[in-house]
């Protein structure tokens, strides 16, 4: 009776067994094989962006258009301005007249089409003033002040004209702090040479480099 007893508990055993290991065996088999790869391709995929993450270490560098930039050519302009400065530091206003008239055909002759759009009406402005100041020179020959002071206000435009647009070569700031009754006044010249126009012979080196524009 033992005996027999013992051989139906192992026989249950056995079976059981047999249902767990068969039941295991479909619950694989009737996965689809897109399901079985999942959870493969989901920690391959997060491996690759671990290891992408890694390494990516370069800093993304940020984009800085370039400031525009002027082609027009104001070398002519700035030739003519030298030579008035000239001739007025000789005390030459008959000079200064034949410069002044060729300064008025140099400003009309600037290729404007070159400008930059956002620095068209910046150059219009100094355009009309230049003109204007150019023209008291060459119509008051034989009044080298009045010339002067005229001179003195270009010589602002000209300023202005080179730090906005630039120049082909390195021109310098003088400043005289007598002029104009000790408020002063400055020129530009393309040398640091002191030669004054505002007092001519009568104090031609009174001035100083105050700035390089290049």
């Amino acid at each position: 009776m033992k005996t027999l007893f013992s051989t139906v508990f192992a026989v249950s055993v056995l079976f059981l067994t047999s249902c767990n290991d068969k039941k295991e065996t479909t619950t694989e088999t009737m996965m689809s094989p897109d399901m079985q790869g999942m959870n493969h391709n989901s920690s391959d995929s997060s491996d690759m962006q671990n290891m992408q993450s890694m390494g990516n270490t370069d800093t993304p560098v940020p984009v800085t258009n370039a400031p525009k930039t002027s082609k027009t050519d104001f070398s002519n302009l700035f030739a003519n301005y030298q030579q008035m400065a000239d001739a007025l530091s000789s005390d030459d206003d008959k000079k200064a007249v034949t410069v002044a008239t060729t300064m008025l055909a140099s400003l009309s002759k600037v290729d404007k089409t070159t400008i930059p759009a956002d620095q068209k009406k910046e150059y219009a402005d100094l355009e009309a003033d230049m003109k204007e100041h150019v023209e008291h020179i060459k119509d008051n020959g034989g009044n080298i002040e009045h010339q002067r002071e005229h001179m003195e206000m270009l010589s602002k435009d000209f300023y202005d004209l080179a730090k906005t647009f630039g120049t082909a070569k390195p021109i310098y700031k003088i400043f005289c702090p007598m002029y104009n009754d000790n408020k002063g006044a400055y020129w530009l010249s393309s040398s640091k040479e002191v030669k004054n126009p505002y007092y001519g012979k009568g104090m031609l080196t009174c001035g100083e480099v105050q700035e390089e524009i290049k």
